[in-house]
């Protein structure tokens, strides 16, 4: 078994996304929410949040490839319904501080 990478992840908003609503205003907004909370409470996604003045939300992942993290971000209501697509997956090799290893059942 091989040690989960970091992972940097940005996702923008797709052909459904409605730029007139606010991130909690759009279609299942509670289903999206309570998925990415999933994924951070079994430790999948370690950090994440929409970029202040930028169309897109960065993720810091933890996985062991990339298409791991395609797998899981594509079962997100968001995802499947063209709201949310990602932009770039890039291996982050952390290099300043630290992040909990903590393995989380």
């Amino acid at each position: 078994m091989t040690m989960p990478k970091l992972f940097a992840v940005t996702r923008f908003a797709g052909p459904q996304w409605n730029h007139a609503r606010k991130l909690e205003q759009q279609h299942d907004w509670c289903a999206h929410a309570e998925f990415m909370n999933g994924l951070e409470a079994e430790g999948f996604v370690v950090l994440g949040g929409p970029l202040d003045g930028a169309p897109e939300t960065l993720l810091i992942i933890r996985a062991e490839n990339p298409q791991e993290i395609e797998e899981r971000l594509s079962a997100d209501c968001w995802a499947r319904s063209g709201q949310l697509r990602i932009g770039r997956i890039a291996s982050w090799d952390l290099r300043l501080g630290s992040l909990s290893r903590s393995c989380r059942a």
